[in-house]
């Protein structure tokens, strides 16, 4: 006897609150991680460390970008969560 599909699926698209706070604290952490990355090297005493991170300037732009991206997926999930599927 084959499976019922309907209920497999129905349940996959059911909106799910908790995952979605989940990712907008990823979203929020992540864009945060990069503007520290970013910003951080203007506010540093010049020293070996404030070099390091004033370096690693693409992982700073990576985690702004990637955290903006979690945000505005929160964004969409939570306007398509009133509305009818």
């Amino acid at each position: 006897m084959m499976p019922d599909m309907t209920r497999n699926s129905r349940a996959a698209t059911q909106p799910n609150p908790k995952a979605d706070r989940v990712l907008l604290h990823k979203g929020i952490l992540l864009a945060f991680i990069g503007l520290a990355v970013l910003i951080g090297p203007l506010f540093m005493a010049p020293s070996g460390m404030r070099d390091m991170v004033a370096s690693s300037a693409v992982v700073g732009w990576f985690a702004l970008v990637l955290g903006t991206a979690f945000g505005v997926l929160y964004g969409l999930r939570r306007r398509d969560n009133g509305r009818p599927r």
